[in-house]
């Protein structure tokens, strides 16, 4: 079935035949057939990572295969989404043990992209939390990969970006609640070392993450609002699903200028401090704000826009965020949509993005200015040995991503054992220099 597609950014985009295997057998056989494809969940990655002329979307696999509700385990095929898994196991009294920041990505795409969420600081990343998986490889076998079975290939897909072959299925543990609801404490924070002298006091707490004021100068450099958040104990498991808003149309050009960031964010700071600083939210508007509104890509007009999230390591810390904010506040391109968090260790996966430090994630409007200034940034990010994530990329250079994920001949290694070079390929890989 050809078609446009995009990522979640909307740019960049591409005329893609989409091919929708329905059963194992069918996956094979379009394999077979197939010179080279990608992979592709929903489509939640922001940049050109699921992108390719062909592309093999899991849209069928879509089913549960067994939930043991007393052991908290679950096993369910890749194109499921997280949205549909909480639906079934949040009444039950569990809750996915590391989630992103959105729900309607699926369980493939979660392990392809190694994703990380509020609380990597004492949880990880998803793969951690992933018992095994089965998959296909490039030739049509299925194998069962786990960190004890075929761990050179567990290690390479997750995190891989589809690059290995086709997951099929995965058997996750979850973790306990008591409550459907968050009991969420918001911090405000007056400048950039506020808010990290917040994260470190603040280690014990389950979940954190601040919203951050990019635009702001001088003294408020980085201005910010922690907000921490633990599972409530009281308030029982129901759920009252809301119908989000919607974003119907593209916005206008002008809407999000310099001008409306530098309000909104003013005016969102203000009212923040100004409110209680204590809050019970659902798990929905904690975790997954934005997906109170449907569509909200098309905020950033037709053009699309780049996601850029960036980590640099402890040793860089404030003094290396501080030089960034100056730059981005200088260039007069802020972000709309800023978010801080503290990473923990890095784990032993061979492209997964987060590493002990700081990392921060900015939403820009696609135009010639933005892509010089995130060239400009991932050359200081090289510099502070940090990396870019993976899963928000659609401008990374070979040479930028070569420089900061030190593994990549080893996860290269794996794929020529397995199969996968020249059958897995994305505009991605292929931009990255990946075979």
């Amino acid at each position: 079935m050809p078609m446009n597609i995009h990522g979640w950014g909307r740019y960049p985009r591409i005329e893609a035949d989409v091919l929708l295997p329905q059963t194992n057998s069918n996956c094979a056989r379009i394999l077979q057939d197939t010179p080279s494809c990608i992979p592709r969940g929903q489509g939640r990655s922001y940049g050109d990572s699921a992108n390719a002329t062909q592309v093999l979307q899991s849209t069928y696999f879509n089913h549960y295969i067994q939930f043991d509700a007393s052991l908290g385990l679950l096993t369910c095929e890749a194109g499921v989404t997280i949205h549909e898994v909480l639906d079934l196991i949040v009444p039950r009294g569990w809750f996915i043990p590391v989630t992103p920041g959105s729900s309607y990505v699926s369980i493939g795409g979660a392990i392809a992209s190694d994703v990380h969420g509020k609380n990597h600081h004492g949880s990880g990343t998803f793969s951690q939390h992933i018992i095994e998986m089965q998959m296909m490889l490039a030739s049509g076998e299925i194998v069962t990969v786990s960190r004890a079975q075929l761990s050179d290939l567990f290690a390479a897909t997750c995190g891989g970006m589809g690059l290995t072959g086709m997951i099929l299925s995965a058997t996750l543990q979850l973790m306990s609640i008591q409550s459907s609801q968050i009991e969420q404490k918001t911090m405000p924070a007056s400048c950039l070392e506020a808010v990290c002298a917040g994260f470190e006091e603040n280690k014990g707490s389950t979940y954190s993450v601040a919203w951050i004021d990019c635009i702001a100068t001088g003294p408020k450099l980085g201005r910010s609002l922690l907000m921490l958040g633990e599972h409530a104990v009281t308030g029982g498991l129901d759920m009252t699903p809301q119908k989000p808003l919607n974003v119907p149309v593209d916005a206008p050009d002008l809407l999000l200028n310099q001008q409306f960031i530098q309000l909104f964010n003013t005016l969102y700071y203000q009212k923040a401090r100004l409110s209680s600083s204590q809050q019970r939210l659902s798990y929905g508007a904690y975790f997954y704000p934005l997906d109170q509104i449907a569509n909200w890509n098309r905020l950033y007009g037709k053009a699309g826009f780049i996601q850029y999230q960036f980590v640099l390591p402890s040793a860089a810390g404030v003094q290396g965020l501080r030089s960034i904010l100056k730059t981005i506040a200088a260039s007069g391109k802020g972000s709309f949509l800023a978010v801080l968090k503290a990473f923990g260790e890095h784990n032993t996966n061979y492209l997964s993005f987060p590493m002990a430090g700081y990392t921060l994630a900015l939403d820009f409007k696609v135009s010639p200015e933005v892509i010089a200034l995130v060239q400009r940034l991932d050359a200081m990010v090289i510099d502070m040995g940090g990396r870019i994530y993976l899963s928000k990329d659609a401008l990374m250079s070979e040479a930028t991503f070569k420089a900061t994920y030190p593994q990549w001949e080893q996860f290269e290694v794996v794929r020529a054992k397995y199969g996968a070079i020249g059958k897995f390929a994305s505009q991605q890989s292929k931009r990255l220099g990946l075979q």
